[in-house]
């Protein structure tokens, strides 16, 4: 009687198991079914179209495309000019971006992090521009660029604002970039704030008993224990300006003469004003491709060196 008193314990203990297993099962069914089918149908499909109107030649309008094959690749590498001088131009922002974004951030966060009573005002002013739209931006900088300069010069008599920041072709590229520097800094400055508040001041103090200044215990101490920051930043930075496309919309418009197209804007051009819209995805997803490439590689180089660190 024992033994099957026993047996049946354990029947209804098993039983209560596979109950328990099934309902956990359609729980996490419940709320993880709608995610996945919502990310098939915003992420997925698209993309899948994506691919499939790149091999097309396609205004947009048209209910059967005409399949081309890679005829949009080829001609995109080997005979679009404006394509290559987007990408060079990309490349150049890119670089200057990433390198002055973090060292400007890093040095700002050195100054914030510091006990001074204005520090939380300086903080919220930096990153007040974050906030805004780089669309919002770039046209309150037109319009300092374009008439607020030209009072500026006419009062101080400063030659520098005479130039025509918007219509020579190396201070088009310098205003871009700095307009994107003066929106975009007070993000990484945060960051950065946030990886100096997680060194550990014992370090520092040892580091000062040892006899090491400022410079020396800022790279030996600070800034390799700043090493998951910067891996963040400048995954951020090399993101948005290899994407960067709505403060140029909205500064330049492209020009002068064309000569400050970024990939995006020259997608943009292709598929919406041109309507070229086959042509235009193709280029699309090659920049899809090369963004997922260098961001994989970015950050493998990265995290091996905050393993060392």
């Amino acid at each position: 009687m024992l033994g099957l008193q026993i047996s049946s314990d354990k029947k209804r203990c098993i039983q209560l198991k596979s109950g328990r297993r099934r309902a956990e099962r359609l729980e996490f069914g419940a709320f993880t079914l709608p995610i996945l089918v919502s990310i098939i149908v915003v992420f997925y499909y698209p993309f899948m179209m994506t691919i499939r109107y790149s091999l097309t030649q396609w205004n947009g309008i048209s209910k059967h495309p005409k399949f081309v094959g890679l005829d949009n690749f080829k001609q995109i590498f080997m005979g679009d000019a404006n394509f290559s001088n987007a990408a060079w131009f990309t490349i150049k922002y890119a670089l200057a971006y990433i390198i002055l974004v973090n060292v400007l951030a890093i040095l700002l966060a050195l100054v914030l992090d510091m006990k001074l009573k204005s520090t939380n005002w300086l903080r919220a002013a930096f990153f007040i521009p974050y906030i805004l739209s780089l669309v919002i931006v770039g046209f309150i900088w037109k319009f300092i660029f374009m008439q607020g300069f030209e009072s500026l010069g006419a009062s101080t008599g400063w030659g520098l604002f005479g130039l025509s920041w918007l219509g020579e072709q190396n201070l088009a590229f310098i205003s871009i970039l700095l307009v994107s520097l003066w929106q975009s800094i007070g993000f990484y400055l945060v960051i950065y704030i946030a990886g100096l508040q997680s060194v550990p001041d014992d370090l520092k103090e040892a580091a000062t008993v040892d006899g090491a200044g400022p410079v020396r215990r800022f790279f030996n101490v600070t800034l390799p224990l700043l090493a998951p920051s910067i891996t963040i930043s400048v995954f951020m930075a090399l993101t948005n300006s290899i994407k960067v496309f709505d403060v140029i919309l909205s500064l330049t418009g492209g020009g002068p003469g064309g000569t400050t197209y970024s990939v995006a804007y020259d997608i943009y051009r292709d598929t919406f004003q041109n309507n070229l819209y086959g042509y235009g995805t193709a280029k699309a997803l090659i920049l899809f491709i090369a963004v997922l490439i260098i961001t994989v590689i970015q950050l493998t180089i990265f995290k091996r060196r905050e393993v060392e660190a």
